[in-house]
């Protein structure tokens, strides 16, 4: 995988090594077609691709920031505990925002629709109002976050970027929405920083086409596109589409734009290059052009990279979990095991495993069919999920096998979630072709003991199944300790 990773990230360099010296050398000896056809097909997007690129990276951060926050037991149990200390979630939005440098960091309740923030509360959101309209449109979208720019109220109206996360309790209902906010200087940072690279004009209009964000350079003191100079005659046709290429004339100058929709923010990217400035450049600068190819070819190798290595990712976790069941497979018990040993190295304390079986699935199999064991198998795996803590792991052993890990759980403690389990399994009927298969499970319980291998841990809970099966299943049985454990 490493091997065929590195040979097409080195067919991709030679290509773009090869395809802009062609590029080059051409439009060096060429017409002001050729170059125009250059600034048009390929030098104005590029320059759109590494703005949006850089948008996109820099927004990478503050999105993980807000998922955690979103994803954070200490902010969920506050919800669900009645929001009673308001200082203490003042105090943690407040860390966030100093520890991540962020802008702002807020938290909005569903239950008292209350804005919190760093210094407190700031106000109560109200369905009328149109600046909380982000809220009630978070609530009720289907995706677990949206990037949108609002004027924040919290620090005078400043442009924000913010990152709003929908908070979920643990059961999945929507109890409010968190995240963090940046401004928009970093934005305009890096147009300045185009504009001084490439000589060009690189601003953002919104839907209605104001001028939103521009760099120094921006000359014209009209502020939307239909009042531009040139440009107003293409102002509908940039707002109504995704992108577009086009050239206009101005006081005997002709222009080259690209323009591009940026959806995080709900802006269009507009790139623009005087001919004139590139048709004296491209005799000198040749050498120049060179140099600045080698910096954007790798960050497009950088990109590029970072996408290969998030597909492997995503392999590595369809290897790991179990295709009907959602939970993790054989595979990934080896790697997790592993893991949570390493870490009572660190810190010893109990962990437990807990191995069942449903009773007579072979039966359910001949006479209902695979497809109702399927179901009946989801079910199983949904009721077992339901029981135990987030900390616990899940693991399909095979066939109708299931191994969970507790950790911090003795023995008694890892028994009575076990029996906890029988019960709800035994309780719940699994529903399949409009009809109730009612299944029961044996299990096996046993506490791993220090410097146990793990073929021994497997063995004793094995055995402990073994006896719930033998003395009539639909019971927990627990494993005794090993002779030569301490």
């Amino acid at each position: 995988m490493l091997s065929n990773k590195r040979q097409l990230i080195g067919i991709l360099s030679v290509l773009l090594v090869a395809g802009f010296l062609i590029t080059s050398l051409a439009g060096y000896y060429v017409s002001r077609s050729t170059l125009r056809s250059q600034l048009e097909l390929s030098e104005l997007p590029l320059t759109s691709d590494n703005i949006y690129s850089e948008i996109q990276r820099d927004l990478m951060r503050p999105v993980i920031i807000s998922y955690l926050m979103a994803n954070d037991t200490f902010l969920r149990d506050w919800i669900l505990n009645g929001e009673k200390d308001i200082e203490s979630v003042r105090k943690y939005l407040s860390e966030i925002k100093d520890k991540y440098d962020a802008f702002a960091s807020f938290f909005v309740s569903e239950r008292t629709r209350l804005y919190y923030f760093s210094g407190g509360v700031l106000k109560r959101v109200n369905p009328g109002d149109k600046r909380d309209a982000w809220y009630f449109r978070v609530s009720r979208m289907e995706p677990p976050y949206e990037i949108n720019v609002d004027p924040d109220m919290a620090n005078r109206d400043a442009m924000t970027i913010f990152i709003n996360f929908k908070v979920l309790d643990y059961r999945g209902n929507f109890i409010g929405s968190t995240g963090i906010g940046l401004t928009v200087t970093a934005v305009k940072g890096l147009i300045e920083s185009y504009q001084r690279k490439y000589g060009r004009t690189v601003y953002f209009v919104d839907k209605n086409g104001d001028v939103v964000l521009h760099g120094q350079a921006f000359a014209p003191k009209e502020r939307n596109l239909s009042q531009l100079p040139g440009i107003s005659s293409h102002a509908r046709g940039i707002l109504s589409g995704e992108s577009s290429i086009f050239r206009y004339t101005h006081e005997g100058k002709t222009y080259h734009v690209n323009t591009r929709f940026i959806p995080e923010f709900q802006w269009h990217l507009i790139v623009e290059q005087n001919e004139d400035k590139s048709l004296s450049r491209i005799r000198n600068t040749l050498l120049i052009n060179l140099s600045l190819f080698t910096l954007i070819t790798g960050l497009v190798i950088f990109i590029t990279n970072l996408t290969i290595s998030a597909y492997q990712k995503k392999l590595e976790t369809m290897a790991t979990t179990d295709k009907l069941t959602g939970v993790y497979n054989r595979q990934a018990f080896d790697i997790l095991f592993n893991q949570t040993l390493r870490e009572l190295h660190r810190e010893y304390v109990p962990v437990s495993m807990v191995i069942l079986d449903l009773d007579h699935f072979k039966n359910i199999n001949d006479t209902l069919g695979h497809l109702a064991g399927d179901e009946v198998l989801k079910h199983v795996v949904g009721v077992v999920r339901s029981s135990i803590r987030d900390s616990d792991l899940l693991f399909r052993w095979g066939g109708e096998e299931f191994i969970v890990i507790l950790k911090k759980c003795g023995l008694d403690m890892a028994f009575d979630m076990a029996e906890k389990i029988r019960l709800r399994i035994a309780s719940s009927p699994a529903g399949f072709g409009g009809r109730s298969i009612t299944v029961t499970v044996s299990l096996g319980v046993a506490e791993y003991m220090k410097d146990e291998s793990e073929d021994s841990l497997l063995r004793r809970v094995d055995e402990a199944l073994y006896r719930a099966k033998q003395n009539g299943r639909n019971r927990v049985e627990m494993s005794v300790q090993p002779e030569n454990a301490s």
